[in-house]
C-alpha cells in the first residue's frame, strides 16, 4: 500500500473537486479534516487473506494507514462541503468562497 494515496484535484469557477482511489479502505476507516487552507486525508487499510484446502489453513493480513494534505487554491465553505465514498473512490467537493490573496512583491529601496 503507498504511503500516500494519488488523488485528482480539479477547480471550476464554484468549487474545488478532490478525487482518490482507495480500494480495500472502508469509508469508517476515512478522516477528512480541512485546515486554514489545505485538505487533509487519513485512513487505515486492512487486508486479510484465508486459505483453506483440506488440514492446510493459511492467513495472511495487511495493515496500513497513510495521509495526505492536498494545498487549496481558494478560502472554501466548511459548512457545505460535501464527501461521497462508493466502490473505494471517494469524491470531495469544496464551495470556493473567495481567492487567497495570492503575495505581493515589495521592492527593495536602497538607502541614502
Amino acid at each position: 500500500w503507498p504511503i500516500a494515496p494519488e488523488v485528482d484535484v480539479q477547480e471550476t469557477d464554484n468549487d474545488i473537486i478532490v478525487s482518490a482511489e482507495l480500494p480495500g479502505v472502508e469509508e469508517k476507516d476515512l478522516d477528512l479534516r480541512i485546515d486554514d487552507d489545505s485538505l487533509t486525508l487519513k485512513g487505515e487499510k486492512e487486508e486479510k487473506e484465508e486459505n483453506k484446502e483440506g488440514d492446510l489453513y493459511h492467513t495472511e493480513r495487511r495493515y496500513g494507514s497513510f495521509m495526505r494534505t492536498i494545498p487549496l487554491s481558494a478560502e472554501v465553505d466548511t459548512e457545505n462541503a460535501e464527501a461521497n465514498f462508493k466502490n473505494g473512490v471517494l469524491h470531495v467537493k469544496l464551495p470556493k468562497i473567495g481567492k487567497k490573496e495570492e503575495g505581493k512583491k515589495i521592492e527593495v529601496k536602497t538607502g541614502k
